[in-house]
């Protein structure tokens, strides 16, 4: 009997192995979330790192290997990837993960962007017409676009519906928790006036009530210049800020120099999983954006 139990839980062991999908996260918060939804039922490995520009990346040969590989491939969307992803989807010659294929997964398709322009002009600087892309810097758009993975991941794997809808379920209770104590706890960053390096940070800002005075870059996208720099600190002086907050991937330079003349703060921010020794998961990339912001009005 004991010889037969243990022979059951193998065979289902291996069904479980055999079930597991193969998923490409386009940016690390998004592998962040399948692995929360998904669990063992899927291996998950990210394209690009917390010290990578998600903008601007190579879609190398192993890459593409990964990409040829996957059953899922979680993007952001809104022209975040536009520079490398149609490259990657191409070169793969997978036909699970192409646009409008149940494998291709946009999370901005299911969230409200700010920043419409609808204006795809290269000469106002890295501009996206349909949107602003950095959506997952609002916690509130997780348990959002949560629900929609939720269901594509039953879609491709229907035997585990059941198993991808329990693990939906906790994710929003916690998250959802987590949310209020994160808005209490940051009452105090309502209507502080904030400089950023670049947009990466308008849907932070929305969430918890941040004022941006300036962004550091004269047009999305561009390099700012000394003489851009002296005309930012020039201005701070009619509307000055408290810090100066940027992603890991971004020089500091830029922020370092207008923080010291500016007297004021340059913040860190984790901006995504992997950010920061404490955001190891999308839980403490909050918890630690949260305590940096605080202590830059220190």
């Amino acid at each position: 009997m004991l010889n037969r139990l243990v022979l059951i839980a193998l065979l289902l062991a291996a069904n479980t192995a055999q079930a597991a999908l193969n998923v490409l996260a386009c940016e690390p918060e998004w592998a962040a979330l399948t692995r929360e939804l998904a669990g063992d039922l899927a291996r998950v490995s990210s394209a690009t790192t917390a010290r990578q520009n998600p903008h601007h990346i190579e879609a190398r040969p192993s890459l593409i290997a990964r990409a040829r590989n996957a059953d899922l491939l979680v993007c952001t969307g809104a022209d975040l990837e536009i520079g490398w992803l149609p490259l990657l989807t191409r070169e793969s010659g997978n036909a699970r993960i192409q646009p409008g294929q149940a494998g291709y997964f946009e999370a901005a398709a299911h969230v409200r962007l700010l920043e419409k322009t609808g204006i795809a002009d290269r000469a106002q600087g890295d501009v996206h017409p349909g949107g602003n892309p950095h959506l997952h810097a609002d916690p509130r758009n997780l348990p959002v676009v949560a629900q929609a993975l939720a269901r594509r991941l039953a879609e491709l794997d229907p035997a585990n519906a059941a198993h991808y809808a329990a693990r939906n379920q906790d994710f929003q209770l916690r998250m959802n928790a987590a949310i209020a104590r994160w808005e209490k706890d940051a009452a105090p960053l309502r209507g502080v006036p904030v400089v950023v390096q670049h947009r990466s940070w308008s849907y932070l800002a929305d969430w918890l009530g941040l004022k941006v005075v300036a962004d550091l870059e004269p047009k999305p996208g561009i390099e700012p210049s000394v003489s851009s720099l002296a005309s930012l600190l020039q201005g701070l002086k009619a509307r000055p800020a408290r810090m100066i907050l940027r992603t890991p991937y971004q020089s500091p330079k830029p922020a370092e120099w207008l923080a010291e003349r500016a007297g004021i703060d340059a913040v860190e921010l984790p901006y995504t999983v992997g950010g920061s020794a404490r955001a190891t998961d999308l839980f403490g990339l909050f918890d630690d954006t949260l305590a940096k912001l605080k202590g830059g009005l220190k």
